[in-house]
């Protein structure tokens, strides 16, 4: 029976390709607006895009110890660099300066770790990345990953009170899945990263679909009403 772990390798496949395009499109329109915001949501999702590119490779039996380094690596840093495009809305520019140092500091310091330490091989269980990483990375990791989790869930919290624009929430929403789904692999549930980047990806595209097609509704000129002829 081979039709199973076919289908899941093209599955890995196709959601690396849809986080590459997310990717891609949030660099174009950091480029057409200049927005910090929007650079932040475009790395984090190309961190994301890593992951998931690695994920595919150990499924299709490409595995080493440097992949698995840089995998812990990403999945940590991604929810770190996602919560950094969501501070915006809290408002609070030296907690917004004040927040970007430490998660910038944190991720370099899991990075340096992550590959100083050795990954055994054996967290592979049948193609998957199932095991826990060492116990010293997950100490590290919670760094990034804990104060990263309440920044996005406060952000979400913050942006519902003050926007009912279900826009903007869909794109909070699948940042925050993902985060999760990174913090629940640092936390001891590695296969819950697979389901949350699912989510999460259908949340950002929803969102990032619904938000263009706002804006271009918004942007279009009015009809000009037709002049009424009177007799």
């Amino acid at each position: 029976m081979q039709e199973l772990p076919v289908a899941l390798e093209i599955s890995l496949l196709l959601l690396t390709a849809a986080l590459a395009f997310l990717s891609l499109r949030g660099y174009l329109q950091y480029l057409s607006k200049k927005v910090r915001v929007q650079l932040m949501w475009a790395s984090g999702l190309t961190l994301a895009t890593a992951a998931m590119a690695i994920e595919a490779i150990v499924y299709a039996g490409i595995v080493s110890e440097l992949i698995l380094q840089a995998y812990v690596f990403l999945t940590a840093a991604l929810v770190g660099v996602l919560s950094l495009g969501a501070t915006r809305v809290l408002r609070r520019p030296r907690l917004e300066a004040g927040y970007a140092w430490y998660t910038v500091a944190m991720c370099a310091l899991v990075g340096v770790a992550s590959f100083l330490t050795p990954v055994p091989q054996n967290i592979v269980v049948d193609g998957v990345i199932s095991g826990n990483p060492p116990l010293t990375l997950i100490l590290l990791s919670t760094l990034v990953t804990g104060p990263a989790t309440v920044v996005l869930l406060l952000s979400a919290a913050v942006s519902l009170r003050r926007s009912h624009k279900w826009q903007n929430l869909l794109m909070i929403g699948g940042a925050l899945v993902l985060g999760a789904g990174g913090t629940l692999y640092i936390a001891s549930f590695p296969i819950a990263l697979y389901y949350a980047e699912f989510i999460g990806i259908v949340l950002l595209f929803l969102g990032l679909i619904s938000l263009q097609r706002l804006a271009a509704a918004t942007s279009a000129p009015a009809p000009t009403p037709l002049m009424v002829q009177h007799p």
